[in-house]
């Protein structure tokens, strides 16, 4: 079993940047492929980024490819996602989830999830 925990959200302007964070405790040795999910309200949960154990491979959704950075680090179990040019329409909860295989954008395939974290952009 895996706990995951999201930190970091909260109220920011248009334009603004926010890093969310991503602990993870339990069973960590695993080499768990990390991402991260967004949900809006009356909205599907979309994927948004994913890394690898390695942190050599990441991945993104075309909405946020150049304004969003996710990044790892394993010593001390840790996720982060670095969010910058933030627009009113990546208002949402955002997600971590973990998954003990390779890269995938579908949330069925994600066995681990955190409560959530809540991102607010004002326009």
């Amino acid at each position: 079993q895996v706990q995951l925990v999201e930190s970091g959200g909260g109220l920011v302007q248009a334009g603004g940047s926010l890093r969310l964070s991503c602990a993870a405790s339990g069973r960590t040795s695993s080499r768990y492929t990390m991402g991260w999910f967004r949900q809006a309200p009356g909205k599907e949960r979309d994927f948004v980024a994913a890394i690898d154990w390695s942190a050599r491979s990441t991945y993104y959704a075309d909405s946020v490819k150049g304004r969003f950075t996710i990044s790892r680090d394993n010593a001390k179990n840790t996720v982060y996602l670095q969010m910058n040019s933030l627009k009113p329409e990546d208002t949402a909860v955002y997600y971590c989830a973990a998954r003990n295989g390779y890269y995938s954008y579908y949330v069925y395939e994600y066995g681990y999830w955190g409560q959530g974290t809540q991102v607010t952009v004002s326009s």
